[in-house]
């Protein structure tokens, strides 16, 4: 059961007398009782009748001066009574049960944020697109399991935890892609994100075709500016296919391409290949359209290259005129170069790894089976980059049962915090002893490795239970992908209580360097043969 004033619904606005009344109205008129949330409107500077629409619907007002949206809902969220922060926009009139349906999620602990869904009752033709548009998003979003794009236009976040990762980064200075990366910020942490499709809010799309360009291209050149710190979010996230990505990277190459076309005719012959290209990727969000509103075909195909060529624009002047210097509090991880080349190395080293190790993978899976009852292979559910579960396969160095066994030797643990190791584990057996003194245990990782799952070097892998005891600093950690040998490794293994290897693991991602890799590749051999902290 909820306890008083669990929520609180943070509505930023700006000269939004036009629309901040129908959502006023549409969130006093929720199905969840009045007394257990609070509207809060953060008036941002605006010089029409906003503050006082907010004063006649009894909701919080703050005012500050013009600063953004992303500074707005943060001043909302400082100022916010509930452990539940609920964002939407002066523009939208949220469902009658949108706070009960998107409030209920978070009876489940692990949650930490959820997004809801876009509706429109527009009936024109541009309004349609953007519709139609979100929905195929919406399809590819409802697959996942754990999603890592929110937008605030219908989105929940556990507010301590928002509070501690210091909420949205006031550099976005307009409405654009700030919500993209604080969720990217917690996804990379590992917390979990969900897509609630049931949550609805009603918007005002864009009317006209300009509007929506200019929206597109205003994403475009906020996303080479977030792209600085999330650099891996140029090829993926849960939310934009990767069929968009493509157009935009094929639209304006086609269009120089026909540019050229009059001095070469291989130029007009590549363009028409691109174009085609384009086409094939715009298959599945055609066919999306023609399910949902059939006559939007009529316009689809131009709108979809209209699209493209507003955030390619966009993105290519925010790269080349970002808005202001990178400031340094932004933690970046890796750089999308040193993941290209991390991965290729992982791919080559691991295939030759495999194939030179099998003869004493075989020898040490019939040793095994003869040694104790059980199978050759043990899988172990472990969390990867950016929080995401994955079976870590080991040789199996344990009796069959000794999962359920855990209980029985915890208390022997001589480490700090949830992490252990216990001396004389009564549980590994004899062979298990030999493989784990000289970490040839760990060998079938390179089919980890080759899956993407796990790199040659990194923070190791952590088991589940561990990962649910982490605070937050501790999830940094999540930003790249486990490794089969890492800093951990080469100073002292299993002897190292969490704060201790934690700690050793951040400092690795934060100097990254190639280098820094191979010299622990390197190191690794010297520590195994030492044996320290094996078993």
């Amino acid at each position: 059961m909820m306890k008083k004033t669990a929520l609180s619904v943070v509505i930023p606005a700006r000269d939004a007398e036009d629309t901040l009344p129908t959502c006023l109205t549409a969130l006093r008129e929720q199905t969840l009782p009045p007394d257990l949330y609070e509207l809060i409107v953060v008036d941002d500077g605006s010089r029409d009748g906003t503050a006082q629409i907010a004063a006649e619907h009894d909701a919080r007002l703050i005012q500050q001066d013009t600063s953004g949206p992303a500074a707005a809902r943060n001043a909302g969220a400082q100022a916010a009574r509930g452990d539940l922060l609920v964002f939407t926009d002066a523009d939208c009139a949220p469902a009658p049960d949108f706070l009960e349906t998107i409030s209920a999620l978070f009876d489940d602990s692990d949650l930490t944020g959820a997004k809801g869904a876009y509706r429109t009752r527009q009936t024109g033709w541009t309004s349609r697109f953007v519709q139609g548009e979100y929905e195929h998003k919406y399809d590819r979003m409802a697959r996942f399991e754990k999603i890592d794009f929110i937008d605030t236009y219908a989105a929940a976040y556990r507010r301590g935890i928002f509070l501690e990762n210091k909420g949205f980064d006031t550099r976005f200075t307009s409405a654009s892609v700030e919500d993209q990366e604080f969720s990217f910020r917690l996804a990379r942490k590992g917390y979990r994100l969900v897509f609630a499709p049931g949550a609805v809010v009603y918007h005002r799309h864009d009317r006209t075709v300009l509007e929506y360009l200019r929206r597109k291209y205003g994403i475009g050149y906020w996303k080479a500016y977030l792209l600085r710190w999330h650099p891996d979010r140029l090829t993926s996230d849960t939310h934009t296919p990767l069929a968009q990505r493509m157009q935009v990277a094929l639209v304006p190459l086609a269009l120089i391409l026909a540019l050229l076309s009059p001095l070469h005719i291989w130029a007009g012959y590549a363009a028409l290949s691109a174009l085609a290209l384009v086409g094939i990727s715009a298959l599945p969000e055609l066919f999306s359209i023609l399910r949902r509103d059939p006559a939007l075909l009529l316009i689809a195909p131009v709108m979809v290259l209209l699209r493209a060529l507003a955030l390619s624009t966009g993105l290519l002047i925010g790269a080349l005129r970002p808005p202001r210097p990178v400031a340094p509090d932004q933690w970046k991880p890796l750089t999308l170069w040193q993941r290209l080349v991390k991965r290729t190395l992982d791919v080559i080293a691991a295939s030759v790894g495999l194939i030179l190790t099998s003869p004493i993978l075989l020898i040490a899976g019939l040793a095994i089976r003869l040694d104790s009852p059980g199978p050759v292979f043990f899988i172990q559910r472990r969390v990867g980059e950016d929080g995401r579960q994955f079976g870590m396969l080991k040789l199996r160095t344990m009796v069959a049962d000794a999962e359920a066994r855990l209980e029985e030797v915890l208390a022997q643990n001589p480490l700090a915090g949830p992490a252990f190791k216990i001396p004389d584990d009564p549980r590994v057996t004899r062979i298990g002893r030999f493989l784990r003194r000289w970490s040839l245990d760990e060998l079938p990782q390179l089919w980890n490795i080759i899956r993407g799952e796990m790199s040659l070097v990194g923070p190791r892998p952590e088991e589940v239970r561990v990962v649910e005891q982490y605070q937050d600093w501790h999830r940094k950690r999540l930003a790249v992908k486990p490794g089969l040998t890492g800093p951990m490794q080469i100073a002292g293994r299993g002897l190292l209580d969490l704060d201790e290897r934690v700690r050793m693991e951040l400092d690795y991602i934060d100097r990254y360097s190639l280098g820094r890799d191979l010299g622990i590749l390197f190191k690794t051999i010297p520590a195994v043969c030492s044996g320290k902290g094996a078993l």
